[in-house]
């Protein structure tokens, strides 16, 4: 699962708990960026986690971005038809 980073991440927390309902495989928590002791509070919990910047002191999610918007549910609509159309290799 991916997210744009992890605050308090009690959002993942849901996610991954929703997910482990499904008896997946693996559960692989993957974000650019996140709070030091969040990351490390899903390790035990899922299979792998990957926390590329963990710096400190954290500010939150949107201080290491340059553009943090919000993506709109056209721009979504847009991404997943252009996705569609990519043909696999």
């Amino acid at each position: 699962m991916i997210d744009d980073g992890l605050a308090t991440g009690a959002t993942m927390r849901a996610a991954a708990t929703a997910v482990k309902t499904k008896n997946p495989t693996k559960i692989v928590i993957a974000v650019p960026t996140g709070a030091p002791d969040t990351c490390r509070s899903f390790e035990g919990k899922v299979d792998e986690v990957i926390c590329v910047a963990t710096p400190e002191p954290f500010y939150g999610v949107g201080a290491w971005y340059e553009d943090f918007s919000q993506t709109t549910d056209e721009e979504v609509c847009e991404l997943l038809d252009k996705a569609a159309k990519i043909k696999p290799k």
